[in-house]
């Protein structure tokens, strides 16, 4: 999943909102947003006058401001100032919002959301095109950027059939084995308890195990650095984007640093990509691949099946999203989830005696296939994403046409955005929906229903839905399933783990998890 496309409404650029407001009040520059202010208008009040939609009513909207319209309204984490402008508008599941020379809508409700992805699923199965997501997604030819159309198709027929397919992940079982063990090795130094910071050992686990998916080796120090560069600084990039992808006359105005540290980002995740795709060129000409499957091996050998299609942008495409997509929002997840578990001891002994009655007495290491068999473990995982989605406003999507969602007319071009993080905690969908309760997963639990499946969509809905969910599923619940078999852990102190949110694209800690673990002596 791109980060850089997680969070449209990221590219506002809150934080220098204030100057851009002041900029307005200057006359030379307040002419030309006018003029195209009333273009847009027109164009909104056209596009609405058919006789199949003048009959119907646009979705409720707050009170706008000329050409910035419900900018002034949104504030950091945005998943949280959506959910409080819902919720000050009779908590509303639709709101149409206008985003400078943009219209938005706002989804808070699992049953408007399950609309839009399935009675109008095609309508909704485009990207928007937003200018500061160019550079980071070859030109929107990414998976998860491009526009709906045979290119789109082909990809994701690919990633599905290919890269994601259950026989696939079932070959690489082997890499997320390999890899998690090496991480309890690590975690497992000396006799006593000692202080681990957790999300830096994630990270060396989701970075090997996608580069050992990808050209069937780990990452040495710096390549690994250079990695998580790139991906920090994307996403450092996209949360400080430009009011420009909504007010395009202020594309220009005081945007000079930041292009100047896109065009760096472009060219080095660009080199370091280039330079993975060679390295598997060159083992291949010297006959040193052997039988060992990677999935830029296989796209070589469509490469060769096709040059003109399989270029090497659409290759460093897909590497640019196996990184961005399977490194931060798996780590992210396991960091929440040891948290919580940190917080409720019951809950942690729970799964520990879950693990050790499935493994007996020998005292082995669970394995991935085990996990279809650790019912708690996996319900810890389920209720970890609806309390803490990773994408907590899913990906945006772009109408393609005029379509009527709950009754509302919704425009053609109208960016769709789904507040997965309010409709996963709507206290009119779920009991006591605050608190981690992962019994509610279970058999039996109030979340186990056919209806609890339009309420939780931390991998997004319809056909573009994360297709690297399986993968993610295995490695976290194989990761946090051998963290918990095999390591003690306690808080620092007495006090409870901090749970508040950072602000980003996706969801991180706002401090990352410290905590104290102990080997327990299970063989790894």
């Amino acid at each position: 999943m791109e980060p850089q496309l997680s969070s449209f409404l990221t590219n506002i650029s809150l934080p220098h909102l204030p100057n851009i407001l002041a900029l307005l009040v200057l006359l030379p520059i307040l002419l030309t947003p006018i003029i195209h202010f009333l273009i847009i208008n027109k164009r909104s009040s056209s596009s609405s006058s058919s006789p199949s939609s003048s009959s119907l009513l646009l979705p409720p909207s707050p009170p706008s401001l000329p050409i910035i319209g419900h900018l002034h309204l949104l504030s950091l984490p945005l998943h949280h100032s959506l959910s409080r402008l819902s919720s000050l508008h009779n908590n509303s599941p639709l709101l149409l919002l206008r985003l400078g020379s943009r219209l938005a809508l706002l989804i808070s409700s699992a049953s408007a959301a399950e609309q839009c992805f399935t009675k109008h699923d095609l309508t909704f199965a485009n990207r928007p095109t937003l200018p500061s997501s160019q550079r980071l997604s070859y030109n929107f030819t990414t998976l998860v950027a491009a526009p709906y159309g045979p290119h789109w198709r082909n990809l994701r027929r690919i990633a599905t059939a290919e890269l994601f397919s259950s026989s696939c992940l079932n070959y690489f079982s082997h890499v997320i084995s390999e890899e998690v063990a090496f991480l309890i090795k690590q975690l497992s130094g000396g006799s006593g308890f000692r202080k681990v910071e957790v999300r830096e050992k994630l990270d060396e686990l989701a970075l090997n195990v996608v580069m050992r998916m990808m050209v069937g080796r780990r990452c040495d120090e710096e390549e690994g650095r250079r990695f998580r560069w790139v991906v920090k600084e994307g996403f450092e990039l996209v949360k400080e984007s430009t009011v420009g992808d909504f007010l395009p006359f202020l594309r220009r105005v005081g945007n000079a640093g930041r292009e100047k540290r896109m065009v760096r980002l472009e060219k080095e995740a660009d080199e370091l990509f280039e330079k993975t795709v060679e390295e598997m060129r060159r083992r291949r000409s010297r006959g040193e691949e052997g039988e060992e499957r990677t999935i830029v091996g296989r796209l070589l050998d469509l490469q060769e099946e096709d040059r003109e299609y399989y270029t090497d942008e659409i290759i460093k495409g897909v590497i640019l999203t196996m990184i961005a997509a399977g490194t931060d929002t798996t780590v992210e997840t396991l960091e929440w989830a040891m948290s919580l578990l940190l917080n409720h001891p019951r809950s942690l002994q729970k799964v520990r005696s879950e693990i050790e009655l499935l493994v007996g007495h020998d005292r082995r290491l669970i394995q991935v296939s085990d996990l279809c068999n650790l019912p708690y473990l996996l319900s810890i995982l389920k209720e970890t994403l609806r309390l803490y989605p990773v994408a907590p406003l899913l990906l945006p999507h772009e109408s393609s046409q005029d379509c009527s969602i709950a009754g509302f007319h919704v425009p053609r071009g109208t960016i769709l955005f789904v507040n997965a993080y309010h409709i996963q905690r709507d206290p009119n969908m779920w009991e006591e929906p605050k608190s981690f309760k992962p019994e509610r997963f279970m058999e039996g639990g109030a979340a186990t229903g056919l209806g609890y499946k339009i309420m939780m969509m931390p991998f997004g809905m319809g056909r573009r839905s994360c297709p690297g969910e399986g993968l993610a599923m295995r490695l976290m619940g194989f990761a946090l399933g051998a963290m918990i078999q095999c390591l003690e852990w306690r808080r620092l102190g007495e006090e409870e783990v901090d749970m508040e949110e950072g602000a980003g694209m996706t969801m991180p800690k706002a401090k990352p998890l410290e905590a104290l673990c102990m080997p327990r002596g299970i063989i790894v």
